[in-house]
C-alpha cells in the first residue's frame, strides 16, 4: 500500500472507530540507523504518542512497519522507532514489488525461512527489552507455496506475536483468487494468532475469507480504499446478528476523496501530487462502484487540482446498477 496509506488516509478511514489498528507504509531499512525525521514522516502519529503508542486522531493504534533484510540494521532501527514512541512493530515480508525484491527486501526473504527467523528475532529481541512487540506480514511464498508453512514457523520461532498472511505468493501478485484455505494450514502450523489478508472487497469476501482460513480477524487493504465503509459494514454485521448495511453511496466515496484532498492541501503538498494521489485512489474505487468508474473516465486526464475537484463534485447522482453483494445467512 506504498503511496496510499499515509497518516491522512489512516485518519480518514479510522474516524468511525471501526478499525482495531492501522499500519504505516513501510520504512525501508538498508544498512544504517535512520534519522528520527524518516520515522516521523512515515508515522506522524509518533509526535503525539501516549502510553499506548502512536494513535490516529480518533484513538486507533498505529503499527509502524519496517522492511529490510539485515538483522543488525533492523535491530538498530527498531531501537530508534521504539525510542520515538512505537510500541508495536511490523516486519514486511510480503511486498511483491520487483524493485524491492531485487534489493533483497519484502517477499524475497520468503525463499529462505532462516532469514525470516533471523530478521524477526533481531527486532523481537529489541522489542522485548522495551516492552514492545513485533508482528510479521507474510505471503504464501515467493514463486510457489512449498515454503509457506516453514516461513510461518520461522517467523513464530523468531518471536513474532502475530502473523498477517496475504493469501497469494509473490509470483501471483494481486491476481485473483486469494487462497484463503492455505491460511488455515498456516494456522494449524503455528500457535500465535493469524490474520487473513487479500481480496477482501465485500462483506461476502470477509465471510468467505474467515470461513476458509478459520481466522477471527482480517486485514483490509485495497478493499477499504474502494469502499470506505467496508470496516463499518463488517463491524455492523458482527454486532447486529447479521444485519446488512445498504450499499455505500457514491456521495461517501466522493466526500472521502475531497476530505483527503483538503488534508493534503493543509499539509502543503503541491497540487500536482495531490491530483496524482486522488487519481490513484479513485482508480481503486472504480472497480467496485459504477459512479466512481464513470467519474474516473470523465476526469482522468485533468491535471489542475481545482478543476479535478470540481469534476469530482459535479458527479453527484448515485446510480443503481451496482452489483449487489450476495446475501449471507450465517452469523459469526
Amino acid at each position: 500500500m506504498e503511496g496510499v496509506i499515509d497518516a491522512d488516509t489512516r485518519a480518514l478511514l479510522s474516524a468511525d472507530g471501526t478499525l482495531d489498528w492501522c499500519v504505516t507504509e513501510f520504512v525501508r531499512v538498508v544498512d544504517a540507523r535512520l534519522p528520527a525525521r524518516v520515522f516521523l514522516r512515515h508515522c506522524p502519529e509518533l509526535a503525539q504518542t501516549g502510553e499506548s503508542g502512536p494513535l490516529t486522531p480518533t484513538g486507533t493504534p498505529v503499527t509502524l512497519q519496517l522492511l529490510g533484510s539485515d538483522p543488525v540494521a533492523l535491530a538498530a532501527n527498531a531501537e530508534q522507532a521504539i525510542a520515538l514512541g512505537a510500541t508495536l512493530l511490523d516486519l514486511n515480508f510480503g511486498c511483491p514489488a520487483k524493485l524491492v525484491n531485487r534489493h533483497d527486501g519484502g517477499a524475497s526473504l520468503l525463499r529462505t525461512p532462516a532469514r525470516v527467523e533471523a530478521a524477526v528475532a533481531a527486532v523481537a529481541n529489541v522489542a522485548a527489552r522495551h516492552g514492545a512487540s513485533v508482528n510479521a506480514k507474510l505471503r504464501l511464498g515467493f514463486d510457489d507455496k512449498r515454503l509457506a508453512l516453514a516461513c510461518a514457523r520461522a517467523a513464530e520461532a523468531g518471536g513474532a506475536a502475530e502473523l498477517v498472511v496475504h493469501a497469494r505468493t509473490r509470483r501471483e501478485g494481486y491476481r485473483p483468487p486469494a487462497h484463503w484455505e492455505w491460511i488455515a494450514r498456516i494456522r494449524a502450523a503455528v500457535s500465535v494468532p493469524v490474520v487473513a489478508n487479500g481480496d477482501i472487497w465485500t462483506l461476502e469476501d470477509y465471510w468467505k475469507a474467515r470461513s476458509l482460513s478459520g481466522c477471527r480477524d482480517v486485514m483490509l487493504g485495497r478493499g477499504i480504499l474502494a469502499d470506505p465503509w467496508l470496516a463499518r459494514r463488517i463491524r455492523h454485521w458482527q454486532t447486529s446478528g447479521g444485519e446488512r448495511l445498504p450499499p455505500t453511496p457514491w456521495s461517501v466515496r466522493r466526500e472521502t476523496l475531497c476530505r483527503y484532498a483538503a488534508s493534503k492541501q493543509a499539509d502543503g503538498l503541491p497540487a500536482k501530487f495531490i491530483v496524482s494521489l486522488l487519481k490513484q485512489w479513485l482508480n481503486i474505487m472504480r472497480g467496485r462502484d459504477a459512479n466512481a468508474a464513470a467519474c474516473f473516465a470523465a476526469i482522468r486526464r485533468e491535471q489542475d487540482l481545482h478543476a479535478f475537484l470540481e469534476g469530482l463534485q459535479a458527479w453527484s447522482a448515485d446510480t443503481t446498477d451496482e452489483a449487489p453483494e450476495a446475501q449471507l445467512t450465517a452469523t459469526p
